[in-house]
């Protein structure tokens, strides 16, 4: 996992904090209400305490989901690209969810059944005025129905291990923080810069691009780089046949040289002992001479 996919968790629930306020608006009005006999003092940390524990649904929901993916996707995973695409892949789907495609409102209304099953449970909280019911009822809120959680966690299923998308979610849960803890006058001022200038909108855009260039771009490379290796090939081919014709005619010419230089040596043999001879023919006619000179004189 790496630092550019917490980023994008985070910068998640930031900008799409807005729906999270839509959605959970109603629940932190409960809360407050329900805390209106406390300290400020002890309201802050009751605030902090519920967010603590929605924070902590967040992280285990992610662990399982990153033990899901591990374990249902790991075959698939072995020795090839299949973990990049889909990360990609998802990255697309969530982008294209928070430019506003109703892909996850069917999974929203099957969550919202797990919700309601809660629901005795989530009465027993009231009021938040000790840290263990503040506690439970942040756990409690991590269940709540919602597509950009969801969409967080399709992030995690793809994460490499448990602990990431645990992190991950982690990560997501304060990136929403801002919105659902900033008062009434924030809250405004935050829904309208977000809305005025369409940041979910450029943050779903940019997650859409990030993905087509995590699953498309080192494919693409890839492919470059193979067409690039063949050419090599195909030039060091040719380049060596070139040398190899160099060389056979070099050795030919080589072989020539030396087919000569033999014929060349026999030649120079056969005339030095052509020379030898005669001179030895020559030698012994004179002794011949040169003993019948002598008989003559001595009779």
């Amino acid at each position: 996992m790496t630092i550019a996919l917490l980023v994008t968790a985070l910068l998640m629930g930031f900008f799409g904090s807005p729906h999270c306020l839509g959605m959970c608006g109603g629940l932190v009005t409960a809360f407050g209400l329900s805390m209106k006999d406390v300290s400020p003092a002890k309201r802050r940390a009751l605030v902090a305490t519920y967010h603590l524990g929605r924070l902590t649904s967040y992280a285990l929901l992610g662990l399982i989901a990153g033990l899901i993916g591990i374990t249902v996707l790991k075959p698939l995973m072995m020795g090839n690209s299949t973990p990049r695409i889909l990360l990609g892949l998802v990255l697309v789907f969530v982008g294209v969810t928070m430019l506003g495609a109703p892909f996850l409102t069917k999974l929203e209304r099957f969550g919202m059944r797990f919700w309601q099953y809660l629901s005795p449970l989530r009465q027993k909280v009231f009021p938040l005025n000790t840290f263990p019911r503040a506690l439970t009822a942040g756990l409690l809120w991590g269940f709540l129905p919602c597509g950009l959680v969801y969409g967080a966690l399709l992030i995690a299923v793809v994460a490499h291990n448990p602990l990431s998308g645990a992190a991950l979610m982690f990560v997501f849960g304060l990136g929403t923080i801002p919105m659902l803890v900033a008062t009434h006058e924030t809250v405004g001022w935050l829904r309208d810069k977000i809305g005025r200038f369409r940041l979910r909108q450029l943050n779903g855009a940019v997650m859409v691009i990030s993905g087509l260039a995590v699953a498309v771009v080192p494919m693409v490379m890839a492919n470059m780089h193979s067409g690039h290796g063949e050419m090599n090939h195909g030039s060091h081919a040719a380049m060596m046949s070139d040398m190899d014709s160099h060389d056979m005619s070099q050795m030919n010419h080589d072989m020539d040289m030396t087919t000569d230089m033999g014929h060349n040596m026999q030649d120079m043999d056969n005339h030095m002992d052509h020379s030898m001879h005669d001179m030895s023919d020559e030698s012994m006619d004179m002794s011949h001479n040169e003993h019948t000179e002598m008989m003559e004189h001595a009779q």
